[in-house]
């Protein structure tokens, strides 16, 4: 079975997608469905079965808000790296 995650981003203006990763394959959509519908897609599975778990990707306890918001700028900075093929560290 594939692992698949989905996780949220966001632009530099702030538009919200998501973005489901599988290995080497990724894909972005406007919700977490279209994401996942699209990486299924390239994945070229004749037979999809998934079990999915959903966070509702809100601020707890445990991961506020301003530590969401920084890990998204994290991640789009190493997305960014090594898109260019250079190496990140923070």
């Amino acid at each position: 079975m594939t692992t698949v995650a989905i996780v949220p981003t966001s632009n530099a203006s702030g538009e919200k997608s998501y973005c489901a990763i599988a290995g080497d394959k990724q894909s972005i959509g406007k919700t977490a469905g279209q994401a996942l519908d699209a990486l299924t897609q390239q994945l070229g599975e004749v037979e999809f079965r998934a079990l999915l778990i959903i966070d509702n990707f809100q601020p707890d306890q445990f991961f506020t808000s301003a530590q969401q918001q920084r890990l998204s700028e994290l991640m789009t900075m190493w997305r960014n790296a090594r898109d260019q093929g250079n190496s990140f560290s923070k």
